[in-house]
């Protein structure tokens, strides 16, 4: 809602697609409401309804709505904050794959990275508005909000302070050593065993992330250490387990996923 109004107010020429993902009772009466608060800013404003698929919630809600958002063929801005920033690197070390957002990746372009939650939360109430809080982003069963509800606050104890921007900023260091690295090698996805066997391990491991992810195949470290085995290490193991019941196996000279 912030950003929508933030966009109007720079005059931008922007289209609000509120992505309703059908997960909740009433989820469209939401949607229309949150379209009909960005016409009220001068803005034109859509919902678009999505199938969330099979597997993980949230992963499989995220692809819907990226994949959908990334079909207007536009420049997409997304509202994460720096305390987003700062769950991601935790979420990604946890998984063996410290990571951080771009302000711009491709299309998908954070205009907030560099601001607080509670600073979106602030401006809703100075502008009078009344966003929909999303009874989701506060289950702990989900391991983000667990992170957000428990681990940053403990963390925030032991420092004696916030520790918010200390992890938004190693967050922000990993993001743009992700960039350089991608910016000087060949990062093209491949499933060629040889080639990626020659390699560096770090380029290796991107490429194998970057083929893996363009099949829709959510990345864990666990796992991205098990198909990068079937590379540099094999000796005829069975395939790699991957979300929806899919698996990364070795043919031959070439990886290939299996698909239930």
């Amino acid at each position: 809602m912030v950003l929508a109004a933030a966009a109007a107010a720079e005059g931008k020429d922007a289209l609000c697609v509120v992505v309703d993902h059908g997960l909740q009772p009433g989820s469209a009466e939401v949607a229309e409401r949150a379209a009909q608060a960005a016409t009220s800013f001068g803005l034109a404003a859509e919902v678009v309804r999505v199938e969330v698929g099979a597997g993980n919630v949230e992963a499989a809600a995220r692809s819907a709505r990226y994949d959908a958002l990334l079909a207007y063929g536009r420049d997409v801005w997304v509202a994460h904050t720096a305390d987003d920033q700062a769950e991601t690197l935790l979420l990604g070390a946890l998984r063996g794959n410290p990571s951080g957002m771009s302000a711009r990746n491709g299309r998908i372009v954070r205009p907030f990275l560099g601001i607080r939650r509670a600073d979106t939360v602030g401006a809703c109430e100075e502008l009078g508005l009344e966003p929909w809080h999303d009874p989701m982003n506060a289950d702990p069963t989900f391991r983000r909000v667990a992170l957000r509800k428990q681990v940053v606050p403990l963390l925030s104890e032991l420092l004696g302070g916030d520790a918010v921007p200390a992890l938004a900023a190693t967050a922000d260091r990993i993001a743009a050593d992700q960039a350089l690295i991608a910016s000087l090698t060949d990062l093209a996805p491949t499933t060629s065993c040889a080639e990626l066997e020659g390699d560096a391990g770090p380029v290796r491991r991107r490429r194998l992330a970057a083929w893996l992810l363009s099949e829709g195949v959510p990345v864990q470290g666990d796992q991205l250490d098990a198909v990068e085995a079937l590379v540099v290490d094999w000796h005829g193991q069975g395939p790699v387990a991957a979300a929806g019941g899919r698996a990364v196996v070795r043919e031959g000279e070439r990886l290939a996923i299996l698909r239930p």
